[in-house]
């Protein structure tokens, strides 16, 4: 690594002392003068026709302002990139939770008493609730007009109901391959849904200025992107749309959609008045967008010394009702993109369907369908090396992918570092060590990509040597502000104090794509290192035309400019001489590109853990990471996002779970839907791996990586104690008590 002054020390979040004071405003603290609140009517069927709604009784009541149906409104579908969801229901309800009307009123009383007099009656339908079931042949199809959605993914499979986005990757000849190994292992794995467990819920509030332009707060990660959703969904211009830029209280992938925002923009035209909507706990978990559940088959063929030769996987994503809440432009969920794992396999096909159901609409969450998916891979290839009577990390060192290689699915990769993660992990774990009872070790290895995109940064030089950074990003927690703090403070050889930063909404602040796919520090800081190298470029060619220096022997050390044979000039002192010559501060724009990355970044997971085999009860005893991330930007905010997403794993490994019956969701606030306490932390260990990414300095992501691997390290250490393989998450010990009594897979 290189030697470095601020970049890659452990410094406090710049935004912390706001938050752990109270100070921090999020949107629902914005108070605006005669502002209303508005709430959503939500369907009590999974699936059923609109006979009749009727909104007039509501109307009537004493300090409501508007209600609306969908009837009321333009009829109009939404969605990140396939445009599925209407604003309000209008014919049919496809989920429990579905908006079917709005009310606006002068108190959150009378807004939830008018909901209670608003008038729908409903054909029941019989529900679709099993992805497998809505696949077959003469399923009801829930959207007969889905050929007609617009962003609709491409090559979705003829005669296969329901299906909204079809993945399908190839190389070699699998029935081949599988024809000729010495050993065919098969299994079958499935996920729970999981809620992210934000603790400040969805809210939005929306406000027509008196030229009829649009300001919208709300809890959401993209400005720019909702925006331009709304804009569309409006049939306006986006500059008639300003989107304030606000705090994000935690939103682990979960945060990315319009939510309620054309609602309260209908609610806020037809009173005239700002309204403010704000979801209860209730409300998200039954109409936010959680994580998919999964089910997953794989087949694979190994010869007896180990190698993988064939490798098949079908994934069946429960997508949910709709598929607007996914903002890849195809609709995938990146774990399709994972059942191969990270080895080398000459014959290999991943197949992965998103489905309809009528369960709520399935959205993103950290590493979109990866946890998923990896459980079942590093379980699979886990239960495959015990039938070939192999170590499972031997097993893993035989076929890992190597610098060269290509993925499973063909693509290119560089920078591979999965065996050097993979003996980083046996190094710091106490990997093959027995010690008396039950206890167990498994691994598991994983990739993640590095998110692209365009990112701009403007910077901006004072007279006094201070520099600004305005930007469209927002920060959920990850310590986006500081890390660019951070980047231009190195570049500019100052004092971290001297680089601020300024938050802008969508007419002051720069484009930006909003955080996601483990890439702002990627792509907010190249942009910011790329502004802060051009700064010191036009800061060296005014110093050289003021002195008579020669321009290339000008270098910026120490927060001085140094040219031999004369004395240092401080950074000050030239920025005084750059903004005289400008005849105002400095600024500019700096815009970097990157619209993919062939970098993938490794981590490997050993988990350790004690059964009592008499009642099933296992217990988390540690588990330690090993990441291929190169140079850290700060330290310490790194250990903070692999603590939080190895427990967030944890919570889906061994806990989570949004019980549904009959297409509701039982679990309904955060008392019944449990999530990892500090009793529930194990001791967690962290390895740093040198290397080189495309990252400010040479660092790679490692924002989603952690959470990946957990449940199935956990899952495989719990086979290494007792001997059971348990094939469903969350890993429970009814699971583990039931396999032990059955001697059946669980």
């Amino acid at each position: 690594m290189m030697a470095t002054r601020v970049v890659g020390q452990r410094i406090p979040k710049i935004d912390g002392p706001e938050k752990a004071s109270g100070r921090a405003v999020y949107t629902a603290d914005i108070r605006l003068p005669g502002m209303l609140w508005g709430k959503v009517l939500r369907s009590p069927h999974p699936y059923a026709r609109i006979v009749r709604v009727d909104a007039s009784k509501a109307r009537a009541l004493p300090g409501v302002r508007a209600a609306i149906t969908g009837h009321d409104i333009p009829f109009t579908l939404v969605g990140l990139r396939l445009r599925d969801l209407p604003v309000l229901a209008r014919d049919v309800v496809r989920f429990i939770g579905e908006p079917v009307a709005a009310v606006a009123a002068d108190d959150l009383d009378v807004a939830e008493a008018a909901l209670g007099l608003i008038e729908v009656e409903y054909e029941v339908l019989e529900p679709l609730l099993d992805p497998l079931a809505a696949m077959q042949p003469g399923a009801p199809l829930l959207h007969p007009d889905l050929l007609s959605y617009e962003c609709l993914p491409p090559g979705l499979p003829e005669g296969v109901p329901n299906v909204h986005c079809y993945v399908e990757r190839r190389r070699g000849d699998v029935q081949a391959g599988l024809a000729q190994a010495e050993l065919v292992v098969e299994s079958t794995y499935s996920s729970a849904m999981m809620h992210q467990a934000y603790l400040e819920p969805h809210a939005c509030i929306v406000h027509l200025d008196s030229d009829g332009r649009i300001h919208v707060w709300a809890t959401n990660k993209s400005p720019y992107r909702v925006r331009r959703q709304l804009a569309e969904a409006l049939g306006l211009l986006e500059e008639r749309v300003v989107v304030e830029l606000v705090r994000v209280g935690g939103e682990f992938g979960g945060k990315g959609a319009l939510m309620d925002v054309p609602i309260a923009y209908y609610l806020a035209r037809a009173s005239g008045r700002p309204v403010r909507m704000a979801m209860t706990y209730s409300e998200e978990f039954l109409a936010g967008h959680p994580r998919h559940p999964l089910v997953v088959t794989f087949k694979t063929g190994v010869a007896r010394d180990g190698a993988i030769v064939a490798h098949h996987a079908l994934a069946v994503y429960d997508g949910g009702a709709y598929g607007g809440y996914k903002p890849r432009l195809n609709s995938v969920l990146t774990g399709s993109f994972e059942l191969g794992g990270c080895y080398r396999i000459p014959n290999v096909l991943l197949q992965s369907y998103t489905v309809y159901t009528n369960h709520l609409p399935g959205g993103f969450m950290r590493a979109p369908g990866d946890p998923q998916a990896i459980f079942g891979v590093e379980s699979h290839f886990d239960m495959v090396a015990r039938r070939l009577g192999m170590d499972p990390l031997e097993f893993r060192r035989k076929n890992v992918l190597q610098p060269g290689d290509t993925a499973p699915d063909g693509e290119p990769w560089r920078d591979i570092r999965a065996a050097e993660v993979l003996a980083a992990i046996e190094a710091a774990s106490r990997w093959g060590q027995r010690g008396p009872g039950h206890v167990g070790r498994g691994l598991a290895l994983a990739d993640r990509h590095l998110g692209g995109e365009e990112s701009q940064t403007r910077v901006t030089l004072f007279g006094d040597g201070r520099v600004q950074l305005t930007t469209g990003v927002p920060d959920a927690g990850q310590g986006a502000h500081t890390a660019m703090q951070q980047i231009a403070a190195e570049v500019l050889t100052l004092p971290r104090g001297r680089v601020t930063i300024k938050l802008g909404n969508t007419d002051e602040a720069p484009f930006d794509p909003g955080i996601g796919a483990t890439r702002h520090t990627h792509i907010a800081g190249q942009s910011t290192y790329r502004g802060a190298l051009e700064l010191v470029r036009r800061m060296r060619a005014c110093l050289a035309e003021e002195m008579g220096w020669p321009e290339e022997e000008i270098i910026l050390s120490n927060g001085a400019f140094h040219c031999p044979g004369h004395e240092p000039v401080p950074f000050e002192a030239v920025a005084r001489l750059a903004v005289s010559a400008n005849g105002s501060p400095v600024e500019f724009l700096s815009t970097y590109r990157s619209p993919a990355v062939e970098h993938h970044a490794f981590v490997a997971q050993v988990a350790e853990v004690e059964v009592d085999p008499e009642t099933g009860a296992f217990r988390v005893r540690q588990l330690v990471t090993a990441h291929d991330a190169g140079q850290l930007i700060n330290p310490m905010a790194a250990e903070g996002q692999v603590e939080g997403g190895a427990i967030q794993g944890l919570g889906f490994s061994v806990m989570e779970e949004m019980r549904l019956e009959d297409g509701r969701v039982t679990t309904v606030n955060l008392g019944d839907y449990k999530v990892p306490s500090v009793a529930d932390i194990p001791e967690l260990t962290t390895v740093w791996l040198d290397g080189q990414g495309p990252l400010p300095f040479g660092g790679k992501a490692i924002g989603e990586h952690a959470l990946v691997p957990t449940a199935a390290a956990i899952g495989n250490a719990i086979y290494d104690a007792v001997g059971v393989r348990l094939t469903s998450t969350p890993l429970t010990a009814e699971k583990v008590y039931a396999a032990l009594h059955s001697s059946a897979e669980c």
